[in-house]
């Protein structure tokens, strides 16, 4: 059974399915804001990194620079047909449509902002990285934020430049138009590794839940066994991303030795999630003498740390194994989203094939946005 695609607007008059009346007045927790062109930065540069940008540029870890995320992504760059704004700006680029689309149309109570723009996360130049990770942040108060309070920005960092990237987070907090701190999944190393604890350790003293969206520029092949041919075979492999993400966090100790961090899972599916945890396990049983820093097994610490967000839903051919998947990862642990505006986004009166317990649906449609980022 395939998700219907959004490439059409939407009818509000449309008859909703069973239990569709939770639709409206959801948190959406992967919203995509993008520029409308290369230069939209530039106001919240320094003169030095302006120049920097105009005469040297960028240098990404991603080989092919000047592309999309290898394999390339489907024309259109993986958008909605109809969310082309009419002045040719890119989608997800135009408050208004954005705001007709999604936000008014289900009367969407927040939206919480996933840029993908900048390159921040995947600069070379950590200086430089650092400059435009702050350039984001306030481009995304000014243009996204105040114009709509009920978007909330998700702090962008360069984890690489461990300084830099703790002085953003303390920056920030407090400022509750930011609602997360975004930390591409791919970097140089594992997320779990020692180098990057004293950035997890900033997000959690200042109540931050850590973003983690599929996808960066590591300039790692995106599987373990090199590149793809096929986008059809690298957006399946966006789950391997999660689960070495998952595993590395936990084996490390990670939520041992900082035992308040909270990890959001972004558009990478969430069915795996199980089947992973019973594996670490099964292992850690055997194993404990090599990993005597986890105090207790690994799933205990997914279920108390962990949270995933619903799109893309995967579904199985028994529509009850969905309710089971759900069940194990815990209701109160997964937050719906749309992935506004590509083109396999979720519309959400039809995003679940099977009608969900009425409380599950309170919850993943808004409760547990609304606890996990303090949005009362």
């Amino acid at each position: 059974m395939n998700m219907p695609v959004l490439d059409r607007k939407p009818d509000p008059s449309a008859q909703p399915g069973r239990g569709a009346e939770t639709h409206l007045g959801f948190i959406d927790c992967d919203v995509h804001p993008y520029v409308k062109g290369p230069n939209d930065f530039d106001p919240f540069l320094s003169k030095r990194w302006l120049a920097h940008k105009q005469t040297i540029g960028g240098r990404t870890r991603q080989g092919l620079a000047k592309t999309s995320m290898y394999p390339r992504m489907s024309p259109g760059a993986g958008m909605r047909m109809d969310s082309w704004p009419k002045n040719g700006a890119h989608p997800g680029s135009d408050l208004p449509m954005m705001q007709q689309q999604l936000l008014d149309l289900f009367d969407v109570a927040y939206g919480l902002l996933a840029p993908l723009v900048g390159g921040a996360g995947g600069e070379r130049n950590v200086e430089f990285g650092a400059a435009m990770a702050t350039a984001v942040n306030e481009w995304q108060l000014a243009q996204w934020c105040d114009p709509d309070p009920r978007l909330l920005g998700a702090i962008q960092v360069n984890i690489e430049w461990t300084e830099s990237a703790i002085a953003e987070i303390e920056k920030r907090a407090g400022d509750r138009r930011f609602a997360q701190v975004n930390i591409p999944p791919r970097g140089l190393e594992p997320l779990g590794r020692r180098r990057y604890w004293p950035i997890l350790q900033a997000c959690a003293a200042n109540d931050l839940p850590v973003s983690l969206h599929l996808g960066g520029t590591s300039g790692h092949a995106s599987t373990g066994g090199g590149w793809p041919s096929f986008y059809h075979e690298e957006h399946p492999s966006y789950v391997q991303t999660m689960q070495t993400l998952v595993t590395s966090l936990v084996c490390e100790g990670v939520f041992e030795q900082i035992p308040n961090l909270k990890i959001v899972l972004v558009e990478g599916g969430f069915a795996w999630l199980p089947a992973l945890c019973w594996r670490l396990d099964q292992h850690w049983k055997r194993l404990k003498q090599e990993v005597p820093h986890l105090k207790r097994s690994p799933s205990e610490y997914v279920h108390d740390h962990v949270w995933v967000t619903t799109q893309p839903i995967e579904e199985p051919e028994r529509p009850e194994d969905m309710l089971a998947t759900l069940d194990w990862i815990g209701p109160d642990r997964v937050m719906f989203s749309t992935d506004y505006p590509h083109w396999d986004q979720d519309d959400p009166r039809y995003a679940f094939k099977i009608p969900l317990p009425d409380d599950w649906k309170r919850k993943i449609y808004r409760d547990n946005a609304r606890a996990l980022y303090r949005l009362d």
